[in-house]
């Protein structure tokens, strides 16, 4: 299964992905399900009106993102991902 990506702090590449905010965390199928809310989109359109993504991230991986955010709390925390179609 192709996982997606998740980082909480800034990648060394930016140019290469997209900033969101965590709106809901859950687990789906012994995997993590990160929701995020997209800051924009490509076409320029703003956070409010962009749709959700469900981001499918390994057990691992979630732990880690939450471990280096700064926040208690991980939903509204600001992410970096790339959707590489882990649903």
């Amino acid at each position: 299964m192709p996982h997606d990506r998740v980082h909480a702090r800034p990648p060394h590449d930016p140019e290469n992905w997209r900033v969101g905010t965590i709106t809901a965390l859950a687990e789906r199928d012994g995997h993590a399900v990160f929701t995020v809310r997209p800051e924009g989109n490509q076409d320029g359109a703003a956070s409010a009106t962009v749709e959700p993504v469900e981001l499918v991230v390994t057990l691992a991986v979630r732990d880690l993102v939450l471990r280096r955010l700064d926040a208690d709390e991980p939903v509204g925390a600001r992410v970096w991902f790339r959707e590489h179609g882990g649903g």
